[in-house]
């Protein structure tokens, strides 16, 4: 495993090398290097160092330029304008680099130096509720950022903080005590997703139905939510089936959008319920918390009502019972003390914005969170219909996610169908590439747009082959693995001797800037940026693969091989990197 450093990186240190020889007060400077479309980089440092040094930029440039050496990695330098450097790389150094990427299994990216421990909070499904679209951003951002800090060598722990607590679960729970066989299954094999939330969804409406009806029922429902707190074990058995029942549920959704949720770290609202007590004693005794009227308060100057009033953050209410602030300030103790987090995520919808910088500050204030400690919320905008409005049924319903996936699954095997027997698909195979294609549809379209922005759901443009789909993408891997199939006895082998077409060297410095990528993405938690660069990749490869003949018409021997070189660490580049993402690449489609 060989980190390999990137031609940027590496024309970055020789010019910086040189700044700080022509102008030793500038030592350690950034030379501000940046991609350009005059040449293979720019550095734009010069300027601002010559204004507070007070020497002439241009001079100080044509210095810089005399103190680099050209040859084995920068071809040629010159100084443009006011005093920018434009910078062309060798054709011999990029090919090199770009083996010795190939050479790893890694691609050559580096580990992140300061890794730590980090505790992702995504996923999150109510008990006994139906997942709807908006479980699914939270989900497949989620999923992504876990995959590409994980490549990053940070210890990644998940959590899926469902709602499995609360006052709905008295009906819930006094209803199935009055109504025993209600959650039974209709046979003893394993039971389907679909049965256990047609069963769920009975129960609720029926228990609902009763609970506005029913005076006397509500009373017992009332009552059974105390015995629920209290831990009485009959009641707590009885919430048990409750959570098992949706986790059959959970699990069927997960698996369709082809994601790997483990038991373990399924902890919920009721799995914070023993620290609840000790947070609230922790908080008030430290006077970060107040009572007032009653209530255990957070107050903060930044955060006031329309009446112009202080709103407090209210951890415990006045009549004794939790709120959601004292389950998130008691997940926070529990994952910096116990899990030993040095930092917290968390994928949550961004109307509960004000809800997550009053509890972070709360956290704070308590010591809890600190400089070497940090929560950050990565918060997602909405999903909206191809009307640009909150994304509903015809009826006005919220859409039901394994419809939604259904569908997309459906539009992409037909996608699929249309070119399969040209490249000979199986029926199978056309059933697995459907699914495949489908679900890297939904989650390409959510993960190509910035978290924070709203997406419109458009599943004709989603399974298109044109544009900036996963298809394309998924296209350009499966036309790469078909080209280094027809290309028959001759092998990918890299020869830094030749010298490159323009597309060759667009597409292999775009395949050399991978590493700063990833790590770009993970540091600003943007899996965004990984589907850009992707997007941009297959475009590269595209025009790359136009201009220059690869295996017809047969080009020489050397260049053939070199460009085969190209193009299967694009293949594997493009893999890593779907994956990244939570999305498959057919090796035919």
């Amino acid at each position: 495993m060989a980190s390999v450093p990137s031609l940027a990186s590496s024309v970055n240190q020789r010019v910086a090398d040189a700044l700080a020889s022509a102008l030793p007060e500038a030592g350690g400077a950034d030379p501000l290097l940046r991609r350009s479309d005059r040449a293979d980089f720019q550095a734009n440092g010069i300027l601002a160092l010559a204004k507070k040094a007070k020497a002439n930029p241009r001079e100080l440039a044509t210095t810089v330029v005399e103190g680099i050496p050209t040859g084995d990695l920068i071809k040629e330098i010159e100084v443009s304008g006011p005093g920018f450097l434009n910078i062309t790389v060798a054709d011999g150094a990029i090919i090199s680099t770009l083996a010795a990427r190939a050479a790893d299994d890694r691609l050559g990216v580096p580990l992140n130096a300061s890794a730590g421990t980090t505790v992702i909070d995504y996923a999150q499904p109510n008990v006994a509720k139906e997942m709807h679209v908006g479980h699914l951003r939270s989900a497949v951002i989620g999923a992504a950022m876990v995959e590409i800090l994980e490549f990053t060598g940070e210890k990644v722990i998940r959590r899926h903080h469902i709602g499995d607590w609360g006052t709905q679960f008295g009906m819930l729970i006094q209803y199935l005590l009055e109504h025993p066989h209600e959650l039974d299954h209709k046979s003893d094999s394993e039971v389907s997703g679909e049965e256990a939330m047609s069963n769920l969804n009975r129960l609720y409406k029926a228990s609902r139905a009763l609970f506005d009806s029913d005076e006397e029922f509500k009373t017992r429902a009332r009552a059974r939510v105390v015995d629920l707190q209290a831990g009485e074990p009959e009641t707590l058995a009885l919430w048990q089936r409750f959570v098992d029942e949706s986790k059959i549920y959970f699990y069927s959704v997960f698996n369709k959008l082809d994601m790997d949720i483990q038991d373990p770290d399924v902890v919920g609202e009721s799995g914070y319920n023993d620290m609840l007590v000790e947070t609230c004693k922790l908080l008030e005794e430290s006077g970060v918390a107040v009572r007032s009227n009653g209530a255990l308060c957070v107050f903060f100057e930044d955060v006031k009502g329309p009446d112009g009033n202080p709103t407090p953050l209210i951890v415990q209410k006045s009549d004794g019972g939790f709120g959601y602030a004292a389950t998130d300030l008691s997940a926070i103790r529990d994952r910096v003390t116990n899990l030993g987090a040095t930092e917290l995520i968390y994928v949550v919808d961004a109307r509960q914005s004000l809800h997550f910088k009053m509890v972070f500050e709360t956290a704070r204030r308590a010591g809890w969170l600190n400089d070497d400690v940090k929560a950050v919320q990565l918060a997602f905008g909405t999903v909206l219909g191809k009307d640009g409005k909150p994304f509903k049924t015809r009826e006005g319903e919220t859409v039901r996610l394994v419809d939604l996936l259904d569908e997309a699954v459906e539009r992409a095997t037909a996608v699929v169908r249309e070119k399969a027997e040209k490249v000979g698909l199986t029926e199978s195979e056309i059933v697995e590439n459907g699914q495949y294609v489908g679900i890297g549809a939904v989650k390409y379209a959510d993960l190509s747009t910035s978290a924070s922005r709203d997406y419109k759901f458009d599943l004709d443009q989603m399974v298109s082959l044109n544009g900036d789909t996963s298809v394309y993408l998924q296209y350009a891997y499966a036309r790469i693995r078909s080209i280094l199939r027809r290309a028959g006895d001759r092998k990918p082998v890299a020869h830094p001797e030749l010298e490159l077409a323009p597309a060759e060297r667009a597409l292999g410095l775009h395949l050399d800037g991978f590493g700063e990528l990833i790590s770009e993405a993970a540091a600003e938690h943007a899996p965004h940026k990984v589907a850009a660069y992707l997007y941009q990749l297959s475009s590269l490869f595209t025009t790359f693969y136009t201009e220059c003949p690869v295996v017809k018409p047969e080009p020489e021997l050397v260049v053939g091989e070199n460009r085969l070189f190209l193009c299967e660490l694009t293949a594997r580049t493009l893999s890593k990197g779907m994956s990244l993402l939570g999305i498959r690449t057919p090796e035919k489609l």
